[in-house]
């Protein structure tokens, strides 16, 4: 199968497949942070929490699928262990110790720091003039920035 080129400027692709791997892994990670605050979490609000971090895992497993995939597509190689994932994300790991506010606080500040990641990743591509790849960043870049006012709006800012 022939990978899809994008351009042959080989540092800038290099640097677009370092900014989509840095997605993949804050994903995972974000993945494994969600699972631990809806199970960990407690008080007033667990039913609405608890459904809501469910949603958010689901849609990390599916965002860092597609990154991924991607990254394939244009002669990339993902991170795929645990330990290649820390060693690249931006993400802090959950203690479970955390209450559900500082559970929603801890994912508006993880959800605008993909957002701002997402925006260098989308500046490369489009250096790149990878289309493909901008869009799908830009698309993901939308739907981080609405979970971030979400949550937002349920702490009542």
């Amino acid at each position: 199968m022939e990978t899809v080129k994008t351009n042959v400027n080989v540092d800038t692709t290099a640097e677009l497949h370092r900014a989509l791997n840095k997605q993949v892994a804050d994903w995972s990670v974000l993945y494994a942070k969600l699972h631990n605050f809806h199970w960990y979490v407690k008080g007033s609000n667990f039913f609405t929490l608890h459904a809501k971090f469910e949603e958010f895992y689901n849609a990390a497993a599916a965002r860092m699928d597609e990154v991924a995939e991607r990254l394939l597509t244009i002669g990339g190689s993902p991170a795929a262990t645990l330990r290649e994932h820390l060693a690249l994300t931006s993400i802090t790991e959950a203690t479970g110790r955390e209450t559900a506010d500082e559970m929603v606080e801890a994912l508006i500040r993880d959800f605008r720091t993909e957002a701002s990641e997402l925006q260098e990743a989308i500046e490369i591509a489009g250096s790149l003039d990878d289309k493909a790849t901008e869009d799908m960043l830009i698309g993901l870049k939308a739907e981080v920035e609405k979970d971030a006012w979400m949550l937002e709006a349920y702490l009542g800012r």
